[in-house]
């Protein structure tokens, strides 16, 4: 099946902000704003998921999921908007990861048609995170699981960008500033 879908991936190191950019991005245009770490966390409370357990271990240590199971999911949900909201253009926060990812996706739905980089120094993200730990529960925003996260970040999504910038497909924002000054 061909997608005629439009697609911008939004990366960033944890707590570079994503999820809040593509909310106001996706409040603002007529976008579909889809989080990975949402439809993760989501699958994680489905009773009746076969991949709970996977993705329960692959937080709780601050691991990647497989490309199997993340591009399953992600398609899922982009089906399920495009049909739902009549919808075209997606922006898809916190993905890819890694190369894997990023060519099963290609070749299973479609290229990007740009990459948003959303870039911030470690210190200013690790404020953000250790911020959000205290008010959230999230399974991977805790103090141990954050240096795993940045490594994980640095070694495995960062050649995903080098990937895409010589594509010339990946536009660099200073996402240090604050949130209205990113935007």
């Amino acid at each position: 099946m061909s997608y005629n879908w439009t697609v911008f991936f939004v990366v960033g190191g944890p707590g570079a902000r994503k999820g809040t950019q593509c909310k106001t991005l996706a409040e603002n245009y007529q976008l579909c704003h889809l989080s990975i770490g949402d439809i993760l966390r989501a699958e994680l409370n489905k009773p009746s998921s076969q991949y709970a357990s996977i993705i329960q271990a692959n937080m709780a240590e601050g691991r990647i999921e497989p490309p199997s199971i993340t591009v399953a999911l992600l398609k899922a949900a982009m089906i399920e908007e495009a049909e739902k909201e009549d919808v075209s253009v997606f922006l898809v926060d916190g993905f890819p990861r890694k190369m894997d990812q990023a060519e099963l996706f290609e070749s299973t739905i479609s290229a990007p048609f740009s990459v948003i980089f959303l870039n911030c120094p470690q210190h200013i993200l690790r404020d953000r995170l250790l911020s959000r730990a205290k008010v959230s529960s999230r399974l991977d925003d805790g103090v141990v699981i954050m240096q795993t996260r940045f490594e994980t970040f640095s070694q495995t999504t960062m050649p995903v960008i080098t990937h895409y910038k010589a594509q010339n497909r990946v536009i660099q924002v200073d996402a240090s500033r604050k949130v209205t000054s990113v935007y």
